[in-house]
């Protein structure tokens, strides 16, 4: 089955974005240091783009910043009940093993 995207998912999809734009990435350490609870940001860490996510409940990962289906920005999404969501088409991923997650 097909993950049901959020209404924000829908929102970002809907209102578009400019991908192509470039994006400041600090380090590593300086992005797990200002990430907030709840929040994803780009770093970058021995030349690779990732994107750091804080979980609400204040858990740091960090996987490589680009969505598996088009190649959006993972920094560019939200966090939402524990998994990072593509702001570009709201698949879902557990930000531990950097898996997509499918609702049930």
């Amino acid at each position: 089955m097909l993950c049901e995207p959020s209404l924000r998912a829908i929102a970002c999809d809907l209102l578009g974005d400019d991908w192509d734009r470039p994006v400041e990435r600090p380090r590593l350490a300086d992005a797990i240091a200002r990430c907030p609870r709840g929040q994803v940001m780009a770093a970058q860490h021995e030349g690779r783009e990732v994107a750091v996510c804080r979980t609400e409940d204040g858990r740091v990962f960090a996987l490589p910043d680009h969505c598996p289906h088009d190649g959006g920005r993972l920094s560019d999404g939200f966090v939402e009940a524990g998994r990072l969501v593509c702001a570009r088409h709201g698949w879902e991923f557990d930000p531990a093993t950097g898996e997509r997650v499918r609702r049930q």
